[in-house]
């Protein structure tokens, strides 16, 4: 019997009978679609995988460099002094997000992300009321948590004679960090996880692998920097994911956090609203440590340290902000993008 030709358009193979004996040639619609789903699935976890090992060895690496480089500059250039005096790990961190940063374009074009459209990036045009209102829903939600926690003495305003540079370098650092984490965490993650996945799941994994990557600890210096220093370092970093008390509630907060990005970039399908809200969070978030003290009576665990996110309270006006952004935020029902 002669095989059935597929049609343009079919989804999958037809079931067809060989015209050999014994029927070896036969392929069922079953077996064909196993083949070709299991393409779309691994493609983006190993193009995932390999940069997420990549950026690790390659900072391992840069780091010492680095620090070396910056020893050299404070002893020739004298501005450059702060810089040689920080600590090792602080510019092993800084490698990291440098080296994520420079990585992130491979990244993309190995997802068939040829284009920053691709990742919720286009131009600002008609997109600025979207991060106006993410930054305004974003800075009001942890303002509650500041406000309550001042208001109940579990903190105490301290503002010193450099407040005003200290805000200025958290509002940059809010624009960065949002616009980093946001094409990483949600456009390229996200991104590619829901190529392979109902949104739901890759709205949840994305948000796991965002929590987890803000429990990099910054470990005391270990003696003089060599070759092995950034491995070392990176290892000591990496102890805060088996730490209890730093990942309850911490680790639950900022998962509802990414979360809330995520849905918020699945419901716009732009990423402005995202990074507004990213932004207006770790503006409070710098500003919170350099304006406030602590009180040695204070219910740490409810109502969180210097970081804020680490309470049980911000999780509870995060969770409330989570239903919000679900009912407010209207968009294309869409399981894949297209």
């Amino acid at each position: 019997m002669r095989p059935i030709a597929n049609r343009p358009g079919d989804g999958w193979p037809r079931r067809c009978a060989s015209s050999e004996p014994g029927g070896t040639g036969r392929l069922s619609a079953w077996q064909g679609k196993r083949e070709l789903s299991n393409f779309p699935l691994m493609r983006p976890l190993r193009s995932l995988v390999l940069y997420i090992l990549a950026v690790l060895l390659v900072t391992a690496l840069l780091a010492p460099g680095l620090k070396g480089l910056a020893v050299w500059g404070g002893h020739h250039m004298p501005f450059l002094a702060p810089l040689a005096e920080r600590p090792f790990s602080r510019i092993v961190h800084r490698s990291l997000e440098l080296v994520a940063l420079l990585g992130l374009w491979p990244l993309l074009r190995s997802l068939n992300m040829r284009s920053w459209s691709g990742v919720g990036l286009v131009r600002p045009g008609g997109q600025w009321s979207k991060l106006g209102w993410g930054f305004a829903a974003g800075f009001s939600s942890l303002a509650v948590v500041a406000l309550l926690a001042l208001a109940t003495d579990s903190r105490r305003v301290a503002i010193s004679s450099h407040w005003a540079p200290s805000v200025l370098e958290a509002a940059l650092s809010a624009a960065a960090v949002a616009l980093i984490e946001e094409v990483l965490f949600r456009g390229a993650l996200f991104g590619a996880l829901r190529q392979a996945h109902h949104w739901l799941v890759a709205l949840a994994a994305s948000s796991g692998g965002y929590a987890l990557v803000h429990f990099l600890q910054r470990p005391p210096e270990t003696g003089p920097v060599t070759w092995t220093s950034g491995f070392v370092t990176l290892g000591q970093m990496f102890r805060g994911f088996v730490e209890f008390e730093a990942l309850v509630p911490g680790f639950f907060t900022l998962t509802l956090a990414g979360l809330i990005l995520g849905l918020a970039y699945q419901r716009t399908g732009k990423l402005y609203f995202s990074m507004g809200l990213h932004a207006g969070w770790v503006f409070w978030l710098k500003s919170y440590v350099v304006l406030t003290d602590a009180q040695p009576e204070a219910r740490r665990w409810f109502w969180g340290s210097a970081r804020l996110f680490d309470g049980w309270l911000a999780f509870m006006i995060l969770g409330v902000l989570l239903c919000v952004v679900a009912a407010g935020l209207r968009g294309p029902p869409e399981s894949r993008p297209s």
